[in-house]
This record gives structure tokens, C-alpha cells and sequence, in this order.
């Protein structure tokens, strides 16, 4: 929902119903993941997307139709061998797409919700896909680290489900639950949709450099809160990364550990040490790389040459640091795509920290065996 949520918030508060399909499960190859939505408006305006195309013009009548019944549905799209010209998905796979309308009456919480989002506050969204009783389709529980509005219906279902939402949010993820009727695990009959919405996560650039201004803007497309540190504040300006939310004139390693100690790198981070000049970036790569736990980032790069990745190796042994520190060090930071700008070498480094979230092969498609779009069944 996140991208389609400014859209949303804005016809929601000027009265309207509006029809959203939202993707809830995923069946061997598919586009877009769990989560991906798309709406129809009242006067036919379209946002967003569940499958990149395939099953979009059936997607956009069934959201219609939801938005005048008032009744949600769990419609599959998948690929059929049968009949030519049903709508499916060309890729072979299977996706669950939840339809429901969403207005002031039907939603009266979705404001709230949207305001958290919007700020960064943690929130998840617990929704009612599939019931033996029509009547609980679409009932919601919103769920907070410290609070609960909302209900299912039954208080049982309502603890159970909250109990385990909590869960979800906690790490950021967003799965469907499966319960009996009454909200008892480990039983089947009901199945809901929780949906967390975390802060984005970080990236951090240290070095203003035109390589950063480009890997700022990669990161930004791909959906990271981007910050751009250098203790050089001439080079360290907002009009050089307008692509960056945030720019701070600092030395990145006293910069770095006031965020460590704020609580705010997780495992969720990703840090690009581009400044190659080892005054900088042997003390923020100390700090970096000793980082355990919740704190510990998901991906720790450094650009520079050959060379400058010896001599770094070599200056960070002689600072204390251990070879399983220096073993989480990416460097030479990038995959090997022979570019040569300081655009593609944003592509390359973006590639690579989407091949180390995913598990990627890094291997061209045409040559491995995989299915194209991984998902939670392989």
C-alpha cells in the first residue's frame, strides 16, 4: 500500500470509496511481492499495480464493482493452459489479490494509519481475507507497538491476532496468518493479511563526491532514506544531492556512532564508504565494521582500487579490527558491469545491495536455472 498512499489518503479524505486490490500471497513466480496494491478511484483514476500489467484491466472492474457492493473478495489470477484468453499471469505464476473498498465508513482509522506512515512511525494493518462467515471479510485490527484500535469481532480472535501481528511488525514483515473461527492457532478457517509498515531503511554515503550524488539517487528509487555525511561541508551541500533526504557536515565516524548510539543503524542499514581517502574512511569503517547484533548493517561497502583495498585492509588490521570484521567489508564496492560513469557505477552498487537482500546469484538470468521472480516458496 505504501505507494499507492498519498493517492489513497487524498481521495479517502475528500469522501470518496475507493476500490483497492491489494496482492496478499504469491504462488511460484510473480511480478510484484505481497503487499503491492493498486486503486480505482470514483471517477476511474488508477494508482499503482499487483502485476505490472497482466491482470491489471480485470483487477481495475473488480475494484469497481467491490467499491459499489461493499463486499470485499479474495480473487486468484494465475496462468491457465485451458482457455487462451483468461486473464493470468504470462509468468506462470499465482497471485492472491484481496479486493476491498476503503472510505471514511469502511476505514475510519485509515487516516491515522496514513499519518504514521507518512512519519515513520511503526504501524501494521491486520486484515480479514478469507472466513467461513462473509460477515468478518475486511474487518481490520490496527496494530502498534503500544496500542490496539480496531476489532475482528471476537475478543479471542482480537488477542490472538494482535499477539502475533506484533510479531510481524517487529520485523518488518508482512505475511498471512492462518487460525480456526474462534482465533485458535494452528487450526485453519481463517486466514487474515497483516501488513507492517516500518521507516524505510537507511542508507548512508559517506563522502560527497559525484559518485555518491548518483548512489544517493539509486538509493532513493529503491525506496532507502538516504543520508550523504562528509566532514567537508563546501562539498557537503543540499543543492549537490538534491536526490539525498538528508546532508550532514560531519566526520563520518563521529557521525556514525552518534547514530549507533541513538539507536538508529539496524539490520536493515546499508553503508557506501565512498570518500577512498583513508583519514575518512578507515575510522568510519572501525565503527562499521564492529557492529553486532540489531546493529549490525546489512551491507558495508567501500569504493577505491585494488590497491586502496590492500592498504585499507592493512590500516583497519593495525587499528584492532579481526578478520571476521574485515570479512563483512565489501570492497572493491560494486559488481563487475565494466561501467565507467558515475551512473552506472550507482547501478552496479545498487545491484549488489539488492543481490545481498535477495540472495542473488549475481549471474545473468539466460544462464541460471532460477525462476525469475523469487518468492517465499523458492
Amino acid at each position: 500500500m505504501r505507494e499507492i498512499l498519498a493517492d489513497l489518503r487524498e481521495s479517502w479524505q475528500t469522501g470518496q470509496t475507493i476500490g483497492v486490490g491489494t496482492v496478499v500471497q504469491t504462488i511460484r513466480s510473480a511480478p510484484r511481492p505481497p503487499g503491492a496494491s493498486m486503486m480505482v478511484t470514483e471517477d476511474g483514476t488508477v494508482s499503482g499495480s499487483v502485476s505490472g500489467g497482466c491482470v491489471e484491466g480485470a483487477l481495475y472492474e473488480l475494484c469497481q464493482e467491490v467499491a459499489d457492493s461493499g463486499v470485499p473478495v479474495l480473487q486468484r489470477y494465475g496462468f491457465s493452459d485451458d482457455d487462451a484468453f483468461a486473464v493470468g499471469l504470462t509468468c506462470g505464476g499465482i497471485i492472491d489479490v484481496f479486493v476491498e473498498p476503503v472510505s471514511q465508513t469502511a476505514f475510519p482509522d485509515f487516516d491515522d494509519v496514513a499519518a504514521d506512515i507518512a512519519a515513520g512511525r511503526p504501524v501494521a494493518v491486520a486484515t480479514v481475507i478469507e472466513h467461513a462467515d462473509p460477515a468478518f471479510l475486511g474487518r481490520r485490527l490496527v496494530v502498534r507497538p503500544d496500542r490496539v484500535t480496531g476489532t475482528l469481532g471476537v475478543d479471542r480472535i482480537d488477542e490472538a491476532v494482535a499477539d502475533d501481528v506484533r510479531g510481524v511488525l517487529a520485523s518488518g514483515a508482512t505475511s498471512v496468518l492462518t487460525y480456526g473461527l474462534a482465533g485458535e492457532r494452528m487450526e485453519s478457517g481463517m486466514r487474515v493479511f497483516a501488513a507492517s509498515f516500518q521507516p524505510k531503511p537507511r542508507m548512508i554515503v559517506f563522502g560527497a563526491i559525484d559518485f555518491a550524488a548518483a548512489v544517493a539517487r539509486q538509493g532513493a528509487l529503491l525506496g532507502f532514506h538516504v543520508t550523504v555525511c562528509d566532514a567537508r561541508s563546501v562539498f557537503a551541500t543540499r543543492a549537490r544531492f538534491p536526490g539525498a533526504d538528508e546532508v550532514i557536515v560531519s566526520w563520518p565516524h563521529t557521525y556514525l556512532q552518534a547514530e549507533v548510539d541513538a539507536g538508529r543503524i539496524d539490520t536493515r542499514t546499508v553503508i557506501c564508504v565512498l570518500t577512498h581517502d583513508p583519514k575518512f574512511d578507515v575510522p568510519v569503517l572501525q565503527v562499521a565494521l564492529r557492529l553486532r547484533g540489531g546493529q549490525e548493517p546489512a551491507f558495508i561497502g567501500a569504493m577505491g582500487s585494488r590497491k586502496t583495498h590492500e592498504d585499507r585492509l592493512v590500516r583497519l588490521e593495525e587499528a584492532g579490527l579481526e578478520p571476521d570484521d574485515l570479512s563483512r567489508l565489501i570492497s572493491p564496492i560494486g559488481l563487475d558491469l565494466g561501467g565507467r560513469t558515475p551512473e552506472e557505477t550507482a547501478v552496479s552498487i545498487a545491484a549488489q545491495i539488492i543481490g545481498r537482500r535477495w540472495d542473488g546469484t549475481n549471474v545473468p538470468l539466460n544462464e541460471t536455472g532460477r525462476r525469475v521472480h523469487q518468492g517465499a516458496d523458492g
